[in-house]
C-alpha cells in the first residue's frame, strides 16, 4: 500500500509540474489566439470582447487557478478555435495514436528480441558487429528524414503502400516502421548488453557443463533473467511513442493527437495544447508504472526489495 501511494503521489507531482510548465510557456509565448479567431483586421472593441469571453484578460494566476479547478472536475476546457470540448477532440484522435503506438511497439519487439539474442550468441563475431552497425544507423537517422524516405521508396517508387492518411490497415505500416526502428535500435542494444552480462554468470557455465545446448541455455536461463532491464527500457519507450508520434503523424498525415497538437500550436489554441500535453505526460507516467510492476513480476528480487524499502 505504501508503494502504491508513493507511486500515485509521484505521478500526480509529475502531471502537476508538466501542466503548470506548459500553461506558463503558452502564456508568455508570442502570439494571440484572438488574432486566429477574429483575424488581425478585427476592430479593437471586438477583440476586447473576445478576450473577455475567452477569459484571456484575467491575470495569469487567476487563469491558472481556474484551469486547475476545471481539471479537478474532469474538464479540460473548450477549444478556442473549434469551439468543442477538448476532451471530445482528444477522444476522437487518441485511438488512432494508440493504434500507431501499438503497431510501433510490435515492430520494436519483432526486431529487438531476435536481433539482441543473435548479437549476444555471436559476441564479437560478424553477426554481432552487423547488428551493432544497423542499430547505430537506426539511432542516427531521424524520423522526419526516414519517413519521407520510406514514402519515396515504398509508396511512390514501388507503389506497395499508401502515401499518407488513413486508407486501411496498410496505412499504418510505414508510420509504425518509422516510429519503431529507432526505438528497436535502443532495445536491441539493451537486450544484447543484458544477455552478455547474464551469460557470463557461473550458473550458466554450470548449465553448459551439465550438457544443455546453447539454445536451451539462452531461452530457459539467460533470456528470462535478462528481461528486467529490457522491460524497463520498453516502458520508457512506450511513453516516448506518444510523444514521438507527433513528428511521425505530421509526416504521414495520421489523424492522431500528434497532428491535433501541431495544429493547436499553430492556431494558439491553448486549451487543446494543454490537454494533449497532459495526456502525453499521463501516458509516460502510466507506462513507467506498468513497466515497474512487470519488472517486479519478472524478477521477484526487485519486488521483494521494493516491498522491504516500502515497509
Amino acid at each position: 500500500m505504501t508503494r502504491l501511494l508513493k507511486a500515485l503521489a509521484d505521478a500526480l507531482l509529475v502531471l502537476f509540474g508538466v501542466s503548470t510548465l506548459v500553461f506558463v510557456l503558452l502564456a508568455v509565448v508570442p502570439g494571440d489566439p484572438v488574432d486566429v479567431v477574429l483575424g488581425e483586421s478585427a476592430q479593437s472593441a471586438d477583440r476586447e470582447a473576445m478576450r473577455e469571453a475567452l477569459g484571456l484578460n484575467r491575470p495569469l494566476v487567476e487563469r491558472w487557478g481556474a484551469f486547475y479547478l476545471d481539471l479537478l472536475q474532469g474538464d479540460l476546457g473548450e477549444s478556442l478555435v473549434r469551439r468543442e470540448p477538448v476532451s471530445a477532440l482528444i477522444a476522437q484522435r487518441l485511438p488512432w495514436t494508440l493504434a500507431l503506438a501499438g503497431a510501433a511497439l510490435l515492430v520494436v519487439l519483432l526486431i529487438s528480441l531476435p536481433a539482441g539474442m543473435l548479437a549476444a550468441r555471436n559476441h564479437n563475431r560478424w553477426p554481432d558487429r552487423a547488428v551493432q552497425v544497423i542499430a547505430l544507423l537506426g539511432l542516427s537517422i531521424p524520423n522526419f528524414w526516414l519517413g519521407p524516405l520510406f514514402v519515396m521508396l515504398f509508396s511512390i517508387g514501388l507503389g506497395w503502400l499508401p502515401v499518407s492518411g488513413n486508407q486501411g490497415a496498410a496505412s499504418v505500416v510505414l508510420p509504425a516502421l518509422t516510429l519503431g526502428l529507432s526505438m528497436a535500435a535502443v532495445s536491441t542494444r539493451m537486450l544484447r548488453a543484458s544477455l552478455l552480462e547474464i551469460m557470463s554468470q557461473p550458473y550458466l557455465r554450470t548449465a553448459r557443463c551439465k550438457g544443455l545446448d546453447e539454445h536451451a541455455v539462452m531461452y530457459r536461463h539467460a533470456l528470462p533473467n535478462a528481461l528486467a532491464p529490457f522491460i524497463t527500457v520498453l516502458g520508457l519507450q512506450l511513453g516516448a511513442l506518444l510523444a514521438g508520434a507527433v513528428i511521425t503523424e505530421v509526416v504521414f498525415a495520421w489523424p492522431g493527437i500528434g497532428t491535433l497538437l501541431v495544429d493547436a500550436i499553430g492556431q494558439r489554441d491553448y486549451p487543446v495544447v494543454q490537454g494533449v500535453v497532459l495526456v502525453i505526460a499521463f501516458g509516460y507516467v502510466l507506462s513507467n508504472r506498468l513497466a515497474d510492476l512487470l519488472v517486479a513480476r519478472v524478477d521477484p528480487r526487485i519486488g521483494a526489495a521494493d516491498t522491504g524499502a516500502g515497509t
